[in-house]
């Protein structure tokens, strides 16, 4: 059982937007703050006591975390990717783990749009050439974006906006995605990601971080791109071979990059930031703040903070990514309990034969599964023994049983 003073610790780190710390102050946590990422050690070492973990990009939650934190209930990824976590290690530990999949698009969206237009103009070298003093007002390799054929990969939420902004600019937009999506507006489906290199002049990479897509985009891709082509990638670092990159830029091939992630970024602000690309004509790198807008975080502070809140409160796991979602209105003066199991036949049924057994009547509850976990919120309007408690989490299928007073 967690303790008062464990219940109401959260820990976050990463400089997450101060509106998140208001919202758990609020709703009764304290809360300690850091403004760097955490190594796994490091993690470990500090996650003691702690019920509510927010993190960003940076920061790694694995098994060897997880395992050492008993009381962690919730992981917050303030950002759209969870590939930092250990989402079936948090599962098999009844740990649901949120993010923000919405908040931060259209800044990811406009920082694209701006570096599409910044490399097509070359504004980059411009840029430098005037910090160093010399006037180069020449036309040479510089393009409007209207007309251009912009391959966009990954066309999920990010991805169809930009297209929806692209065609607006003018541009004529076709992309590339493994799952069957609908084209938005007049953006062209391509079947394969070689018919899309070989039918544009710009790509951008907005994939997920599920595991196959690491080296996703390497030698071959580049070489099958249209001569003098722009790339860009606000996805993943570790989905572009950046050494192949580098080439292709150097030889000509690849006219201007603007790359935003990395494969290994540094933890906290100040720290070197060492990268083949560095140095390179006409390639624009950023700091990872496809997100980092004002806005964004604000949006992404509230939003994630208010699923924790909800979680740990009344065991909402409506948009986890690792939990069955279940979200039952409360009801005044009842004892919720909450009970994360193995998904096999008749454990509902076994729940009730337990509380029918000592006399516990059912007020409200809602059971929801998925792939191997079930998660099922009773509500009860009388007061249960610890024997009720004892005899739940006995169970054979039982993998976590948390109890709430409404």
């Amino acid at each position: 059982m967690l303790t008062l003073d464990t219940l109401y610790r959260a820990l976050l780190l990463e400089n997450i937007h101060p509106d998140a710390m208001a919202r758990l102050t609020k709703a009764g946590y304290q809360v300690e703050t850091l403004s760097r990422a955490l190594g796994e050690d490091e993690l470990i070492e500090k996650i003691q006591g702690f019920s509510l973990l927010g993190i960003r990009s940076q920061t790694h939650v694995t098994e060897r975390v997880l395992a050492a934190a008993p009381d962690l209930l919730a992981v917050g990824a303030f950002c759209i990717g969870t590939n930092q976590v250990d989402l079936a290690a948090a599962a098999k530990r009844g740990v649901a783990v949120f993010n923000a999949p919405f908040s931060n698009t259209r800044s990811v969206v406009e920082l694209a749009i701006a570096e599409i237009i910044s490399l097509a103009r070359r504004l980059p070298e411009k840029n430098v050439k005037m910090h160093d003093g010399v006037w180069d007002k020449s036309a040479k390799g510089a393009h409007e974006v209207r007309g251009r054929k912009l391959g966009i990969i990954g066309y999920g939420n990010i991805g169809t906006q930009l297209s929806v902004i692209a065609e607006s600019l003018g541009m004529s937009v076709y992309f590339y995605d493994i799952a069957d999506r609908l084209a938005i507006g007049n953006a062209r489906r391509c079947s394969t990601l070689d018919e899309l290199l070989e039918s544009v002049e710009t790509v951008t990479i907005h994939v997920d971080g599920r595991p196959g897509n690491h080296g996703f985009f390497g030698e071959e891709e580049f070489a099958r791109m249209n001569p003098r082509s722009l790339f860009l990638n606000l996805s993943r670092g570790f989905v572009v071979d950046h050494a192949a990159l580098r080439r292709h830029v150097e030889s000509g091939h690849i006219a201007g990059a603007a790359i935003d992630v990395f494969p290994k970024e540094p933890k906290g602000n100040g720290e070197e930031f060492v990268s083949e690309l560095r140095g390179l004509p006409n390639v624009i790198l950023t700091p990872h703040i496809g997100g980092s807008t004002e806005e964004a975080q604000q949006d992404i502070g509230e939003f994630v903070s208010g699923k924790l809140v909800d979680f740990a409160q009344g065991g909402a796991t409506a948009m986890s990514v690792n939990l069955p979602s279940v979200a039952l209105p409360a009801v005044p003066g009842t004892h919720r309990l909450i009970h994360l199991h193995k998904n096999v036949p008749g454990v509902l049924a076994s729940i009730n034969r337990v509380l029918a057994e000592h006399g516990v009547n059912v007020e409200g509850q809602l059971l929801r599964t998925r792939d191997e976990f079930g998660y099922v919120i009773t509500d009860i309007g009388t007061q249960y023994s610890d024997e009720v408690l004892d005899e739940l989490r006995g169970m054979d299928v039982t993998i976590r049983l948390r109890t709430i007073e409404e």
